[in-house]
């Protein structure tokens, strides 16, 4: 039988407009996925606790406020120091193309920015996965 994906959405940051991370969330659960959402304000300590206790798959980011070349690497870098290797880590919100290339280089598989089709999400990740589902 085939293991449910299960995602954690999380908001890293001062930022406090989520509803891009709702329609992402309920997009991946109306996909099958299981879905964990972390609200507001997240540290990059707070999204990897919740991510290992959660045991999820994915670890899905969604940031506006300007500071995800800091927060994001910060998130993965936090899950190397715990040995977890096999979390799929993507990202997404108001993020300038030039700074793609580098967070992608920070281990973030994946940047969804607004207007990306959440079935091209949905995609990614089934077909990303580094966890057996």
């Amino acid at each position: 039988m085939e293991r449910t994906i299960r995602v954690l959405v999380a908001k890293p940051g001062l930022d406090g407009h989520d509803r891009g991370a709702k329609v992402i969330a309920r997009a991946l659960r109306d996909a099958g996925m299981e879905v964990i959402y972390t609200g507001l304000r997240q540290t990059p300590e707070q999204i990897v606790s919740a991510a290992v206790q959660e045991d999820v798959d994915v670890v899905a980011m969604s940031i506006l406020s300007g500071a995800h070349n800091h927060l994001f690497p910060r998130v993965t870098e936090l899950l190397k120091e715990k040995g977890v290797d096999d979390m799929l880590v993507i990202g997404g919100g108001v993020i300038p193309d030039d700074d793609i290339p580098g967070l992608k280089a920070a281990g973030i598989a994946a940047v969804f920015t607004p207007g990306s089709p959440t079935g091209d999400i949905i995609e990614f990740i089934k077909k990303n996965l580094k966890r057996k589902a």
